[in-house]
């Protein structure tokens, strides 16, 4: 925060910053992301 490459406020923190608009705009984030996940291992295969 010192060096300023990042805002001091504004960005919530996943799974730690309060709110529930934080916390299901991650769920869901974490829920793309695991599917995207599982769709590229069964074309690996």
């Amino acid at each position: 925060m010192t060096i300023g490459l990042a805002p001091v406020i504004g960005i919530p923190l996943p799974l730690i910053s309060y709110g529930g608009t934080s916390l299901l705009t991650f769920s869901v984030m974490l829920f793309i992301l695991i599917r995207l996940d599982a769709d590229r291992q069964m074309v690996l295969r």
